[in-house]
């Protein structure tokens, strides 16, 4: 073979790469196609959640750094991006709470050792929820802002690599599958 194919080969391999790499970074949105009758029982067993009336915001701070993160609904996927321009997951979130005063880590991983812990029964809106999208490895590498909490489910706001910022429910399979933990940090 020649040099130039060989470079041209080891160049394209390197773009697939890389595009993996940047589709899982923060966490690519995949609808799936429930096709058995098991599959329907799991999705009907993970949209309902048992809620504690406890787990409700302990101030205001909450709602409106929930109301900041809403005004980037639309905005495209960026990598590190934190404005309107684009933004990534953390992006997203560390601009929201510190558009409120609210210091937060910068990625994702960081953001997951912040404020405590929570059961899924336990969540109210304001809350973090993070993920494991990228199977070879096991971190977390997502996050969303848990904007509304229903008998229906959990729904976040984040930035998918494909859609940009949207809100989701944790009821859909990708998100349900990939969630590690929820945390409170105000």
């Amino acid at each position: 073979m020649s040099t130039g194919i060989v470079k041209r080969s080891l160049l394209m391999t390197g773009l697939f790469i890389l595009t993996g790499i940047l589709l899982t970074s923060c966490g690519s949105s995949r609808s799936r196609v429930i096709t058995t009758k098991k599959e329907q029982n799991r999705t009907e067993e993970i949209s309902h959640y048992d809620r504690d009336p406890s787990a409700e915001p302990e101030n205001n701070k909450a709602l409106k750094v929930i109301e900041t993160a809403k005004r980037f609904e639309g905005t495209r996927y960026k990598f590190g991006g934190t404005d309107k321009k684009g933004m990534d997951c953390s992006g997203l979130i560390y601009r929201s709470f510190h558009e409120e005063g609210i210091a937060l880590p910068r990625t994702s991983r960081a953001m997951s050792l912040e404020g405590k812990r929570l059961y899924l029964k336990e969540v109210s809106v304001g809350d973090l929820l993070f993920f494991e999208t990228n199977k070879n490895r096991k971190v977390i590498n997502h996050v969303g802002l848990v904007v509304e909490v229903n008998n229906d489910g959990i729904y976040f706001i984040h930035s998918s690599t494909s859609r940009g910022v949207i809100i989701s429910s944790l009821s859909e399979s990708y998100w349900y599958n990939n969630f590690v933990m929820a945390r409170r940090v105000i």
